[in-house]
Order: C-alpha cells, then sequence, then structure tokens
C-alpha cells in the first residue's frame, strides 16, 4: 500500500475455478488442455476489483499489465519500458511529454484506445481516485493531444518522478465506457481479462481474444488464495496448484528440495517490511522512544528467527534496487543498554495491532519478545487483512505499532504525508523530497539520500527487512520473474515446458 500499495491484495465475483482439472473452457468456447493452464498461490485477497478506491497491493498485484495497462511500464529491473506508447519524447525544459500511442489497440468492452483515454484517465486521477498516492499526479498541469495517436502531458514544473509514477497502477489506461463497476468489471486493453471470481477462493483471468500484443502462452491463470501457509504448500505438493507467488514459510522450502519436481527461484523485492510506530500519540510521539525501539530490535536475529534467515536489513525506506540507496543499518546497532538508558528507566504497555499474515505475525513474535527486554511491553492484537487491518490501523490511526510489508514502488514519500498513518511530520523531510524532484538526476540522489538519512534519524519508524521475492513452481513453468520490482505479477512471461 503507497504503494500503501504497500502490501497484499483484494477481490470478487462467482464461477469457481479449478486450480488444475482437466480441461476447462476459454473465452472462445474451445476446450483448453491443462497444460495450458497455470494456478498460482497467493496470500491475501482483494476485496474487490477497484485500485483506484482501495489501498492494498493485491488488486494491482493481479491486475495491472494483466488487465489493465499503461503507456509505461517496470521490469523486473526497475527499468521504465514502452507499453501502450511505443515511444515519447520530453521537452528539453523537462515539462512536457509527449507519447505515441500504439495504434490498433482495443479496450476489452471492444472500444477503440486513443489519446482521449489518456487525457480522461490521466485527469480521472485528480478527480475520482480515493488514494493518497494520487497526489504524485498532481504535478501534472494538463493534459492534451495534437491527434487520436499522440498524447501530450504538460507539468506545472520538472519531475523526475512523473514517469516512474506512470509506470505504477497510477498510469493504468481506462475506457471511457468501462468504470461504472470497477470494483467487479475490470476493463482494460491488456492480455487478461476477469473470467470468474469466486470470493474467498480464487479469480481466474482469461486470455483476451482482442490483445493487440503476442498473446499470452497460458490460459487461463488462477490466482488462488490461501490464508494458511501450510495449505498453499500443501496444494503445490499435491498438485493443486503450479505455483507459490511468494513462499509464507521460508523454513518448509525443504519440502520442495526434489529437482525432478519443484524449482526455487529467489531474488529481491522492494518491499520494506516496517515496523511502524504512531508518531502522533503515546508512547512514539517521543523520540527518543522511537529511537529506543531501534536500538532493542537485534534484526538479525529476527531475520533467522522469523523468516529463516531470509531478507535483508535496510535500515530505512529504500531498498538497495533504488539509485539512493545507502545502508544505514548502523544508524541504530543492536544496544539495549542504549534502549534503557532513552527510556530513563521508564515502562511502557503498547498495542501491536498487526495484519493477520505469515510475516508479520512471524515478526510481532520476535519484535514483542525484544521490545520486552528494555520495559516496551506489547500486547499484539492480529486484526484480518486487508478488510480490519485497513479499516482500524491505516485510516483510523487506531494503533501504537504495526507491521506491514510496504510493497509500492519508490514510496518513501508516504512518510511526507502527516495525515499518513505514521503522522509522521517534520517539513524538512517534504523540502528535500520536493527539490529531489524538481532537481538534476544527481540532485535527486543527493536529496533523496539526505531524506532517507533524516527519516533513519527521527525513527520515524524501524525497518525490519526487505522481503525477498522467494518463488516455489513445479519445474515445467518457465518465465517466472527473479525480483519483484514492479506492482504486478506479471503473467505475460510465463509457460510450460
Amino acid at each position: 500500500m503507497r504503494r500503501i500499495g504497500t502490501w497484499i491484495a483484494v477481490g470478487g465475483l462467482l464461477m469457481g475455478v479449478a486450480a488444475c482439472g482437466g480441461g476447462s473452457t476459454g473465452s472462445t468456447g474451445q476446450a483448453t488442455s491443462k497444460a495450458q493452464q497455470l494456478s498460482v498461490g497467493f496470500v491475501a485477497e482483494p476485496a474487490n476489483l477497484d485500485f483506484t478506491s482501495t489501498e492494498g497491493a493485491a488488486i494491482p498485484q493481479a491486475l495491472l499489465v494483466n488487465v489493465y495497462e499503461g503507456l509505461v511500464k517496470l521490469d523486473q529491473d526497475g527499468k521504465i519500458q514502452p507499453l501502450l506508447a511505443e515511444k515519447w519524447e520530453v521537452s528539453p525544459d523537462r515539462k512536457t511529454y509527449t507519447f505515441s500511442l500504439r495504434k490498433g489497440v482495443t479496450f476489452s468492452d471492444g472500444k477503440p484506445f486513443t489519446a482521449d483515454d489518456v487525457i480522461f484517465s490521466l485527469n480521472r486521477v485528480k478527480t475520482d481516485w480515493k488514494l493518497k498516492i494520487k497526489a504524485q499526479l498532481d504535478v501534472i498541469d494538463k493534459v492534451d493531444k495534437d491527434d487520436d495517436q499522440t498524447a501530450i502531458v504538460t507539468l506545472k514544473h520538472p519531475s523526475n518522478g512523473f514517469l516512474y509514477s506512470m509506470a505504477t497502477r497510477l498510469g493504468a489506461m481506462f475506457s471511457r465506457t468501462g468504470v461504472s463497476d470497477l470494483a467487479n468489471k475490470p476493463i482494460g486493453t491488456g492480455p487478461y481479462t476477469l473470467g470468474s471470481w469466486k470470493r474467498g477462493d480464487s479469480i481466474q483471468l482469461t486470455a483476451n481474444p482482442s490483445y493487440w500484443g503476442t498473446k499470452p502462452a497460458l490460459s487461463p491463470i488462477t490466482l488462488k488464495y490461501f490464508k494458511d501457509a501450510t495449505a498453499m504448500n500443501n496444494a503445490l505438493l499435491t498438485g493443486g496448484i503450479d505455483v507459490i507467488s511468494s513462499v509464507q514459510a521460508p523454513e518448509s522450502l525443504q519440502q520442495f528440495s526434489d529437482p525432478n519436481r519443484f524449482q526455487t527461484v529467489e531474488g529481491t523485492t522492494n518491499g520494506e517490511v516496517v515496523l511502524s510506530l504512531n508518531n502522533a500519540r503515546p508512547p512514539f510521539s517521543d523520540k527518543k522512544v522511537r529511537q529506543a525501539v531501534r536500538y532493542a530490535i537485534d534484526h538479525k536475529a529476527l531475520i533467522d528467527t522469523a523468516w529463516a534467515g531470509r531478507g535483508q536489513p535496510i535500515g530505512t525506506m529504500v531498498p538497495p534496487t533504488d539509485p539512493w540507496y545507502e545502508d544505514r543499518t548502523g544508524d541504530y546497532p543492536y544496544d539495549q543498554a542504549k534502549a534503557k538508558q532513552l527510556l530513563g528507566g521508564k515502562t511502557y504497555n503498547v498495542k501491536m495491532r498487526i495484519p493477520n499474515l505469515p510475516y508479520a505475525v512471524a515478526s510481532a513474535q520476535v519484535v514483542k519478545s525484544q521490545l520486552a527486554q528494555v520495559g516496551i511491553n506489547a500486547d499484539i492484537e492480529p486484526l484480518e487483512f486487508p478488510a480490519r487491518w485497513l479499516d482500524v490501523v491505516f485510516k483510523q490511526g487506531d494503533y501504537d505499532m504495526s507491521i506491514i510489508n510496504h510493497v509500492e514502488p519508490r514510496d518513501m514519500g508516504i512518510f511526507a504525508d502527516k495525515s499518513y498513518y505514521f503522522h509522521y511530520d517534520n517539513p524538512q523531510f517534504g523540502k528535500l523530497l520536493a527539490q529531489a524532484d524538481e532537481g538534476s538526476e544527481q540532485q535527486q540522489v543527493d536529496d533523496l539520500k539526505q531524506a532517507a538519512k533524516l527519516l533513519s534519524d527521527d525513527a520515524a519508524a524501524d525497518w525490519l527487512f526487505l522481503f525477498p521475492n522467494l518463488i516455489v513452481a513445479k519445474k515445467d513453468v518457465t518465465g517466472l520473474p527473479k525480483n519483484a520490482i514492479a506492482e504486478s505479477f506479471d503473467f505475460t512471461g510465463l509457460a510450460k515446458q
């Protein structure tokens, strides 16, 4: 979801899907063989399918790039690539972007994709989107067209972040006649369409027969949702699914050690597992208490205990894949004596409200144990994710501490909004981000390094670890992404041998 895309998923509809049973009927009405199907296990199901009004990473994880496309997209290395725009030009003053659109593109409702849809989609971010991250496109002054295949975006000022934001859900293109029921009926230009949705169980995506680009090798794709890591593991072991999209029990990897049956893919993400601190109310309105928390946590021991040694300490809200990354783990080395000194002999009882997700539950137990040793006693309260956690913690801010994986790309800016659920308030931080966006590329790197240092110094939160990209799949599945840098789980490159 900031991204909070920070996070994990939400969805709904009917007509369930068997993960891998005999043949199925595709969008053409013809039987598709078992070899053409793929079933992928996920953990947090979307509450609905509208990522313009619902926070969380689960919806764009399922729909972005697969159903909805933007003018550009991110590849697995975080590089911006053309998608619905064949190319673009930037004016010398860096304020005008001219996008040349692909010809012959249609939405799944049959309507042609033109520059008018670009104008509609980008203006709609300001008028209809409900997410706080929509502020990333406030830099847009106006959107015009030269002709049906040329869209022109004029910015209020130069922006280093504009094009990158366009590669996220914010840049998704919508049909002017296809937004009446976004929660249930997504209409995009992508290689897949929504085939069915069995709430509480699965979402099925089927190949879009009118797709403008290379047709996907697999259809249908079933996104199968599990609330229990063991159940998801068992589903792969018994052939119920083909892929575990993100391993939720790393200690169980030995079950999949047979190379004749399974493969493991391990890479990186930009998901920061954040120990969120409510800066707006005691005791974490006191910087010294927040600093004590950071000194009290042994991050290596936490990663070893909670996530079987998988994951990387980072020390602030910047992953190593960003150009301005600096290892800030040395800012607050594990030091119980220092933590106790900062607390001045006082003890605190706090409420740790966490999502009922495996990484959060496992990490919370370690955090609770380590904080208790310095005098901070945390009462853990798991909340159903996404609905309850989003309502109580994210929207109401009714918490002292929480743990959530913030997965949206380049999301340090969420700390610049004091109304965001961290309630961090330092005007200097926001000033550095604004300078970084408008300056040269080198100024961007320099200013964002300073911003990350300030965030760390202020102990606005604690960053437990960088979430690993850890996928397990059947041996015959190809095209699995080593890294997960974008918001989408892109199915278009997957195939079976």
